[in-house]
């Protein structure tokens, strides 16, 4: 497949406000469409993982909320409205109500989407 709508990508992630749809839009890519509640911190589903951070590069825009991504080397705050680049080794947590759209190599993505399941996330 090499489109998708958000209401055709079947949900990977569902509970407590978080949802995460995930299409794989062949060759390496899959897109993800995100919510995630005020409050929602993904640190905790992530420990265990290298640093206990997602390892996977994301690509995307954040259309609705504030969003801090912690990371090694600081936190960063992204907002509605802007383009974003995030490189291995971060923890989102949700300012707001977010909601947004990455691009993510699907292999390195499946890895960190098995791990959050494994962890009851």
């Amino acid at each position: 497949m090499t489109a998708t709508t958000r209401n055709e990508a079947p949900v990977v992630i569902e509970g407590g406000g978080v949802e995460l749809r995930k299409q794989d839009l062949g060759g390496d890519m899959s897109v993800a469409f995100v919510r995630l509640p005020q409050g929602a911190d993904m640190a905790p589903t992530l420990k265990g993982l290298p640093g206990d951070l997602c390892q996977c590069p994301h690509w995307g825009y954040l259309l609705k909320g504030r969003l801090k991504m912690r990371t090694p080397h600081g936190d960063d705050i992204y907002e509605a409205g802007q383009a974003f680049y995030w490189a291995p080794g971060h923890a989102p947590e949700a300012l707001d109500d977010c909601e947004y759209i990455d691009f993510s190599p699907t292999k390195e993505f499946t890895v960190v989407l098995d791990h959050i399941k494994a962890q009851g996330g």
